[in-house]
């Protein structure tokens, strides 16, 4: 059965998982903006979406651009977690898998890592 929890618990959720970034790599995360949307539109069952330009493929060209954002997917994620700890997980796997996408880590390298 899915975990019922608040818009603004899941979202310190999400906060808590920012945390967990080692301070020298929050320091190089740049022009990025974290979102808590319900569902992806097009794919309901997607927990977490990088859109932008990784920093491995930024180059002169890159200046000026609008952020760069991850999107985190509340419903999907509580709906697949039985457990608020369960949750705590899944959110911190998903926010970190998403900022890797930022610094250019692509799923097959994440999956390796076990961070899929």
């Amino acid at each position: 059965m899915p975990v019922s929890m608040t818009p603004q618990r899941f979202e310190e959720l999400v906060s808590d998982a920012l945390d967990l970034i080692p301070p020298e790599l929050a320091a190089a995360i740049d022009n990025v903006v974290v979102l808590v949307e319900d569902r992806h539109p097009d794919d309901p069952e997607l927990l977490g979406l990088y859109e932008g330009i990784a920093l491995t493929e930024r180059d002169s060209m890159y200046a000026g651009a609008l952020p760069d954002t991850i999107t985190i997917y509340r419903e999907s994620l509580l709906e697949i977690c039985d457990t608020e700890a369960n949750v705590v997980e899944e959110v911190a796997i998903t926010v970190i898998h998403e900022i890797a996408h930022h610094f250019g880590i692509d799923d097959d390298r994440l999956h390796e890592l076990g961070w899929g």
